[in-house]
């Protein structure tokens, strides 16, 4: 298994990066990307201190780790500087927090993301068709989530994807260790949102080829 989607103490998770990825590894996750919430005031400090983790400890786990941001309420007119800043500060993928049901999120924030060229959509809602073309088009991974509230969409999310030809990830939107659900529990989730076992399987398949393609960011 593989999470791109992840929260430690450096935002509003409860755990360190070092036990994060031993409960990921042992719960038999393959690959995982700290993604905390950050905007202009927390990103160099997130960036600076997990990515030392990454490159230097990360070797050591029987996990491949990876070092990013979930971009949360930031101003749509400012998310491609918000991208770019990410970027130059060590991300090695960017996920933006979108337009989930449950959060006042800032209309417009799918559409900025998707045209900034993140790397994951994070629950994006009720996305529309526009928004999900252009995800297909750039090829940037709309996210079905196993984190409650946000999952209220899920179908939506699968829906739309399928119908314009965006790449779906799956994610834990992980805050806490219960949040890491098993293998089972994530194939019910993919099926509860209207996937095929074999359109599950793509999606974990979309997540490694995204970690494959930020390998060589710095």
């Amino acid at each position: 298994m593989i999470d791109l989607h992840t929260h430690t103490v450096f935002s509003d998770g409860v755990l360190i990066p070092a036990e994060l990825a031993r409960r990921a590894a042992m719960a038999g996750y393959r690959a995982l990307c700290f993604t905390d919430h950050a905007d202009a005031s927390n990103m160099e400090h997130i960036l600076r201190n997990v990515r030392r983790f990454v490159d230097e400890a990360g070797p050591f786990f029987e996990i491949s780790l990876f070092a990013g941001v979930e971009l949360t309420h930031v101003p749509p007119a400012l998310m491609a500087d918000f991208v770019q800043m990410a970027r130059d500060a060590g991300a090695q993928i960017v996920v933006c927090h979108g337009e989930t049901v449950v959060e006042p999120v800032a209309q417009g924030t799918n559409l900025a993301a998707l045209e900034a060229r993140v790397d994951v959509l994070a629950h994006p809602g009720l996305i529309t068709v526009v928004e999900a073309k252009l995800a297909a088009e750039y090829g940037i991974a709309l996210e079905i989530t196993t984190r409650r509230g946000h999952s209220y969409a899920n179908g939506h999310v699968a829906a739309m994807a399928k119908r314009c030809g965006a790449r779906l990830v799956i994610n834990n939107d992980a805050h806490a260790p219960g949040d890491l659900v098993s293998r089972e529990l994530r194939q019910k989730v993919g099926l509860g949102a209207g996937l095929t076992g074999e359109e599950i399987a793509q999606a974990g398949q979309n997540a490694w080829a995204i970690v494959e393609r930020c390998r060589g960011r710095r």
